[in-house]
């Protein structure tokens, strides 16, 4: 009897250990991808491929070069936007600086000369001028008067036949220059007894404003708006130069971060078009799970520790936490009416690895254990 109740009990034994068994779940995890930020550069200005600097799977520095692109015409444009930019700043230095010493001195010197010329011409002729002029014509009055009796004298002779023909003629040319010169003496007199004309004055007024007005603009300097056109003929100029430059920093594709090299297919001699993107890289310093919570399991709140393993390493489990949780469910039926049916509504979470960035790679297959994590 006693035989056969310890086969009852261990009977019972065995069929509790296997209800429980049966009845006994895992731990709770969800599978999705580890992923990590993916950067696609290129130029852009695009050209001819001069030179590629890595391989895929290469890692990189931040700054590092990747390809190098060939300048065609950019380094000659370069040097003449920097020679305009040069001839615009002379420009506008020379306008700054305004008139040279010498400049204003000799618009000095010609203003002074315009008065001296205005004062002449309103003063008149001199008393010794006038003096001088009266002087000439009474010599040319007695030249006249000594060669009208010359002419008389000759020709009574020529009358009685005493005076040969030569005489005569030279007589007469002789009174004819003396009456020319007493009537240019006479003209000259009247002329400085009359005193300067009024167009005279008036021309010599003219002169001296001009003079003046000369003088003033180059003492006054360069107008504020030709300096403030030059300075902006400077600004463009300089605009150009470091557009051109911008142009030629771009021929070098660089590196925007400490990376890994996913994909580059160029060689030497390859065309790529501006802005297009050449090179993918991928930043190590970030990886995450993109996986999806059932609707049954959201529980949990943004930070919550997690832990992930990857069929790499199945013995190993790496820390994380949980970053995003999204706010709209996906995959939803178009009707949910049962609770079963409920269960498929998914939402996103994004779990960011904090340990593992040595060994883990993007693209892996990863299982992301929330209940057991705590």
């Amino acid at each position: 009897m006693r035989r056969v109740l310890i086969i009852v009990v261990l009977a019972a034994a065995a069929l509790a250990l296997l209800f429980w068994s049966q009845q006994r779940r895992g731990p709770f995890f969800v599978s999705g991808f580890i992923e990590s930020h993916q950067i696609r550069v290129g130029s852009r200005v695009g050209g001819r491929v001069e030179a590629v600097h890595v391989a895929e799977g290469q890692a990189v520095a931040k700054d590092a070069p990747l390809i190098e692109l060939a300048p065609y015409d950019l380094n000659e444009r370069l040097a003449e936007a920097k020679a305009t930019l040069a001839a615009q700043e002379a420009t506008l230095a020379k306008r700054v600086a305004g008139s040279r010493p010498q400049e204003i001195e000799g618009a000095r010197a010609a203003r002074d000369l315009a008065q001296a010329q205005l004062d002449e011409a309103v003063a008149g002729p001199r008393p010794q001028e006038i003096a001088a002029a009266q002087a000439r014509l009474d010599r040319a009055q007695a030249e006249l008067t000594k060669a009208n009796k010359d002419f008389a004298r000759v020709k009574e002779l020529a009358g009685e036949g005493q005076a040969a023909d030569e005489e005569m003629d030279e007589v007469v040319r002789a009174t004819s220059v003396a009456q020319a010169n007493a009537d240019q003496a006479r003209a000259e007199l009247d002329l400085l007894r009359a005193g300067t004309c009024a167009e005279e004055i008036a021309a010599a007024r003219a002169r001296l404003a001009e003079a003046a007005q000369t003088l003033a603009l180059l003492e006054a300097g360069t107008r504020a708006e030709d300096i403030a056109e030059a300075k902006a003929h400077v600004a463009s100029a300089r605009a150009s130069v470091a557009v051109i430059a911008e142009q030629i920093d771009e021929l070098v594709v660089r590196a925007p971060l400490a990376s890994v090299v996913e994909a580059v297919d160029l060689r030497p001699g390859d065309l790529i078009a501006p802005n297009a993107p050449v090179v993918a890289l991928s930043d190590p310093s970030e990886l995450w799970v993109r996986a999806y919570l059932p609707e049954n399991h959201l529980d949990v709140q943004l930070g919550r520790k997690v832990s992930v393993r990857v069929d790499s390493f199945p013995e190993r489990r790496f820390a994380a936490h949980i970053a995003f949780i999204s706010r709209s469910a996906e995959f939803t039926p178009a009707n949910v009416q049962t609770p079963e049916e409920r269960v498929k509504q998914v939402f996103r979470i994004k779990v960011v690895l904090d340990e593992g960035l040595d060994v883990l790679r993007a693209g892996m297959s990863a299982d992301v254990y929330v209940e057991d994590a705590e």
